[in-house]
């Protein structure tokens, strides 16, 4: 027969096992960044939807615009403006694991130049809460001012860079993430996030919710015609015509005028 001394050793050795073993959380566990430096908005859309013809924006009205993340390096953002640019989202950061390493060279330098920028999220609806994600966002750079040039920041909602497109969650459960993400970042600025997505992945993923409708709307689709709209928006703020362009990163149309732009930042 062991002595309690013996046993006493062999309990401590069990415990130590499992401290080992259970120390972690599975979230951060299984969190896989491997793609963050690639993924953008609109990269994993490109790829599942394809990329047809471009349209010819200058006869559209509206202000031309780009987004840009760590995968375009530095930005030339003098070169930028002289190209037409007038406003940016630059990607800030995806799940709670990565920070774009070019953000305050993208964030910064557009500003510097004149532009109206904003920031944004890409969203990893398998690893952690809306809420989770909406803090790590306004914490890395995703905030917003009322200065007349800083868009409200954005979620970007596509396909699952990782696996399965709706990031196994049913149309309920991943509407309940963007609104957990809606409402957190509405509670630490005033304002609504921007939803960026596409109307093929918004109604497969959230089942064609129409309770988003106050959040503006910034679509991609990457043809010569805009065609028809996640359900819920009449309208967008934004669209995401092209992958390439003129201009550093994908190319965007703001719908209106630059004094409406700048309403649209003020959140008039």
């Amino acid at each position: 027969m062991r002595s309690w001394k013996t046993r006493l050793r062999w309990g401590a050795a069990l415990c130590l096992t499992g401290a080992l073993t259970t120390g972690f959380a599975p979230e951060a566990a299984a969190a896989d960044y491997s793609k963050a430096g690639t993924t953008s908005a609109g990269s994993q859309i490109a790829r599942v939807e394809g990329v047809g013809a471009a349209p010819a924006y200058q006869q559209l009205g509206g202000t031309l615009g780009h987004d840009v993340s760590g995968h375009q390096g530095a930005v030339d953002w003098g070169g930028a403006w002289q190209a037409g640019g007038r406003f940016v989202y630059v990607k800030a950061t995806e799940g709670t694991g990565y920070v774009n390493p070019q953000f305050a060279q993208q964030y910064n330098g557009s500003y510097a130049v004149g532009m109206t920028r904003g920031a944004y999220h890409f969203a990893r609806p398998d690893l952690s809460s809306g809420a989770a994600q909406a803090d790590y966002f306004l914490d890395h750079g995703g905030g917003w001012s009322a200065d007349g040039r800083t868009l409200p920041g954005a979620l970007d909602v596509e396909y699952n860079p990782y696996g399965d497109a709706c990031y196994g969650k049913d149309a309920a459960a991943m509407s309940a993430w963007i609104a957990d993400f809606s409402a957190t970042y509405r509670t630490r600025t005033g304002r609504l996030p921007t939803i960026y997505t596409s109307t093929r992945w918004w109604n497969q993923c959230t089942g064609g919710n129409t309770g988003f409708g106050a959040n503006p709307l910034w679509v991609a689709r990457y043809n010569a015609e805009l065609g028809a709209l996640p359900s819920g928006w009449p309208r967008q703020a934004i669209w995401q015509f092209a992958d390439r362009g003129t201009l550093p990163g994908d190319q965007n149309l703001f719908d209106g005028s630059a004094d409406r732009l700048r309403d649209f930042a003020l959140g008039l």
